[in-house]
């Protein structure tokens, strides 16, 4: 087989598929699609809960570990990532949430042009095949399935929900429509019960179409130039290391990690930093692998006097009914993520906007160490957890090459609660989620609150816990930032990489800020646009 197409698209995880199953649309387009991780045809990618099963299985996940971070006591953060078809949209917990439309207008006014909400919007409802309704707001037909789960969550989400509206938080049906502030249930992406990847939705119907050239196993170590364009991708699968080229462009979608990584491999970046690894700078962008953003989240766990998740999926008989109530009707708590209420609210009553994500999940784990738990072994006993992460941090992080192996993993620093603006609205939301717990309906059912325990009172000795426990939602962003200068970013409004030619950046690392919400959704939707913007160049 020929190894030249017209395309080559690194990286088939979130934003890789959708990239690729796009611009495959055009009649004889040939699309190299590479991939260094393998199948997501594991009952534990496509099993909604089953995501607590490859949190820790390096099969499918790169398992990153951060360097010890200030703000954290010294503590390291684990990141998992996914490694397989689907990238990390095979392994995360399914929740849809596009962010607050201000966060686009955001992105245009640092200087990109059509990224405004209104520039955007139409690329997230093209996406979507929603079961939620508002026309001008969400998509039906599209893609990507999202499931409305509010008529089957776990009864204790409604608790949640009211006990918010007591305090003067409003209620949200739907996070992504015309009134996405407040309180409400996730929306999650899944089909009939199983996982609605875009591995799924995207790249398989696109496969069977054709004009998509599909390697596993094919991990990317450099970038192919002529001067400064690029023209291939060199890639080593299966030992051997293979070449192929590009008549029309490179597409990098490796995410926030894997493709700074790549382009710095491929003497793109900061010119020093590569020289004193042995790299030749190809294009002195010191902007790749900076910037970098994350949510840090942390949970509060809540014994309580009613039964939760753990008394169904906790005893053995309540795992063989889930499994069947599974089996026959696609249905139950195995079909859905424990993520189940949330919603956005503003700290503070004079703040101009959203600026906190919070979480309840109908379940606990406190008597197992992280690297332990699974979904399906909670707590013995009744509990659930309530949990927050700011929208929008102000700290910035980075990473950088250690060697120039491309098979060493980045030295990674998220620097964690790096300002005065983010440890101020952690205060915040300690606050938001002790007033919370404290209202009714949902007091009446605690009986006591298990982590952080009694001795914890003041508010200092909330932000020590909070330092002590608190932890990435999995959300790395930024890390090639799209921007007007390469003085700080790596591309420009049309997610060309500055300097160089035929080479573009399509993931959450072209991200301006962080989206107030979970990334995949907007993830997909930069997936959209940018095929749009390669189909409008070609």
């Amino acid at each position: 087989m020929s190894t030249e197409y017209d395309y080559i698209v690194v990286g088939a995880g979130t934003a890789g598929c959708v990239v690729a199953s796009r611009l495959a649309e055009c009649p004889g387009t040939r699309v190299l699609l590479l991939e260094a991780g393998g199948s997501d045809r594991t009952v534990w990618i496509q099993l909604p809960i089953g995501y607590g099963r490859t949190f820790f299985d390096s099969r499918v996940n790169w398992m990153y570990d951060t360097d010890p971070v200030p703000g954290l006591d010294g503590r390291s953060s684990y990141w998992p990532r996914g490694k397989a078809i689907g990238g990390s949209g095979s392994i995360n917990a399914m929740v849809h949430v596009r962010g607050q439309p201000h966060d686009f207008d955001d992105w245009r006014d640092l200087g990109n042009p059509g990224w405004g909400w209104q520039d955007v919007l139409p690329f997230f409802i093209k996406a979507e095949d929603s079961e939620i309704v508002e026309p001008g707001w969400r998509g039906q037909g599209g893609p990507q399935h999202v499931s409305d789960i509010s008529g089957k969550v776990h009864p204790l989400c409604h608790r949640f929900i009211a006990a918010g509206q007591s305090l003067g938080l409003p209620a949200s049906r739907d996070f992504n429509g015309s009134r996405g502030e407040g309180l409400g249930i996730f929306q999650i992406t899944t089909r009939n019960g199983r996982r609605a990847s875009t591995a799924n939705e995207y790249l398989r119907p696109a496969i069977r179409r054709g004009g998509i050239d599909l390697q596993t196993k094919a991990h990317a170590t450099r970038i192919l130039f002529e001067g400064r364009r690029a023209v291939g991708i060199e890639y080593l699968q299966h030992g051997v290391l293979k070449t192929a080229r590009a008549r029309g462009e490179v597409v990098l979608c490796g995410g926030s990690i894997a493709s700074p990584q790549l382009l710095q491999l491929s003497g793109v970046g900061d010119g020093a930093h590569l020289s004193g690894l042995g790299i030749e700078a190809v294009a002195h962008l010191p902007g790749v692998g900076t910037n970098l953003q994350d949510h840090l989240a942390v949970s509060y766990f809540y014994g309580s006097a009613v039964p939760t998740l753990n008394d169904e999926l906790g005893p053995l008989l309540g795992k063989v009914r889930a499994a069947l109530n599974y089996a026959w009707n696609r249905g139950g708590p195995l079909s859905m993520s424990v993520n189940q209420a949330g919603g956005f609210v503003r700290g503070t009553p004079e703040a101009e906007r959203v600026n906190l994500q919070l979480y309840f999940s109908p379940v606990s784990y406190t008597r197992t160490p992280l690297s332990e738990r699974r979904l399906a072994n909670p707590d013995p006993f009744s509990a659930f957890l309530l949990s927050f992460n700011a929208c929008r941090p102000t700290s910035r992080g980075w990473l950088k090459l250690v060697s120039a192996d491309p098979m060493a993993h980045p030295q990674i620093q998220p620097n964690y609660l790096a300002t005065e603006h983010d440890i101020a609205e952690a205060r915040q939301g300690i606050a938001v989620m002790q007033r919370i717990a404290a209202a009714a309906p949902l007091s009446d059912v605690i009986t006591g609150r298990l982590v952080p325990d009694a001795a914890v009172v003041s508010a200092d000795e909330w932000l020590d816990d909070f330092r002590a426990r608190a932890d990435t939602v999995y959300h790395p962003t930024s890390t090639c930032m799209m921007g007007p200068g390469p003085a700080t970013a790596v591309v420009d409004h049309r997610l060309r990489v500055h300097g160089i030619d035929s080479l573009r950046v399509a993931d959450a690392s072209i991200f301006p800020t962080v989206t107030s919400g979970n990334t995949n959704a907007p993830t997909v939707m930069v997936g959209e646009k940018a095929a749009d913007l390669i189909g409008a160049d070609a």
